[in-house]
């Protein structure tokens, strides 16, 4: 397979959908301005809004999401693939789902992934989080091929459980998007580990396009948006405000990493 630029993009997401669309759309500009052929954007990409009464007012149906039609416009116009990290799709009067949209160049969706593992925390400096309340887990595992390999889809708090992403690669998945919106004291713990793990022990290129800073809503979310190659180097890192890192992804260095050390073929049965 080809080489080929792919691109993070860090946002600063806001309580306006409208302004959050154009943001994030000036950003995948620059992306493809700068070569770009595959963007991924962060978890809360259209909407942070912590307050459950003007979350649902402002979701919509996947049929009727203005921000998910744009982002299609956006991908046909300039020919890429897009990963939209998520957005907030209501699949019931009193429940959504976090949903991620792989968008190809035609401007159709490709792909369609829920997230898994529901953030339902107390972190123990006042800050809790019950993402269940408003959202439904998924429960499929989702890859879909793009030109270069194949892309296994994951979101934000899934980085937690490794056996998404080994399954994601025994699937054949040569990338691992993981988009987010991790807090700062959990990002300035655990966000570079365990990330550069999962691409090490799955032998995958990982894209985190991330928020980063204060939201309009109060939350702080930690930022660092990271590319990091199967060999578990960081190859482009952001830092908390909202911008664009590049990488050119080399699809060869999968195969180098998963022969150098071939665990995905050592697992064993056990008790």
């Amino acid at each position: 397979m080809s080489a080929f630029i792919a691109a993070c993009v860090q946002l600063r997401s806001s309580r306006d959908v409208g302004r959050n669309v154009a943001e994030a759309s000036a950003l995948i500009e620059e992306a493809v301005a700068k070569g770009a052929q595959f963007v991924a954007t962060p978890e809360n990409t259209s909407l942070m809004e912590a307050d459950r009464a003007l979350l649902f007012e402002k979701a919509k149906p996947e049929e009727d999401d203005t921000a998910l039609a744009a982002f299609c416009k956006l991908s046909a116009a300039k020919k890429i693939w897009t990963l939209v990290g998520s957005l907030p799709i209501k699949i019931a009067a009193d429940k959504l789902a976090n949903r991620s949209f792989l968008i190809a160049p035609d401007g159709s969706v490709a792909a369609r992934y829920d997230k898994i593992h529901m953030f339902d925390v107390d972190l123990g400096n006042g800050e809790s989080y019950r993402e269940s309340k408003n959202f439904g887990p998924g429960d499929k595992a989702v890859t879909h091929d793009l030109p270069w390999g194949r892309l296994g889809m994951t979101v934000c708090y899934d980085l937690r459980f490794p056996h998404l992403y080994r399954t994601l690669a025994k699937a054949g998945a040569s990338f691992l998007s993981v988009p987010s919106a991790f807090t700062k004291p959990t990002g300035e713990a655990h966000w570079h580990v365990l990330l550069r793990a999962r691409a090490i022990e799955s032998g995958a290129f990982v894209f985190a396009p991330a928020q980063g800073g204060r939201h309009e809503n109060g939350r702080e979310t930690y930022g660092h948006s990271l590319i990091i190659a199967p060999w578990g180097e960081v190859m482009a890192e952001a830092g908390i405000d909202p911008c664009v890192i590049t990488a050119e992804i080399d699809p060869a260095k999968v195969a180098e990493a998963r022969t150098r050390v071939p665990s995905l073929t050592h697992d064993r049965p056990f008790t």
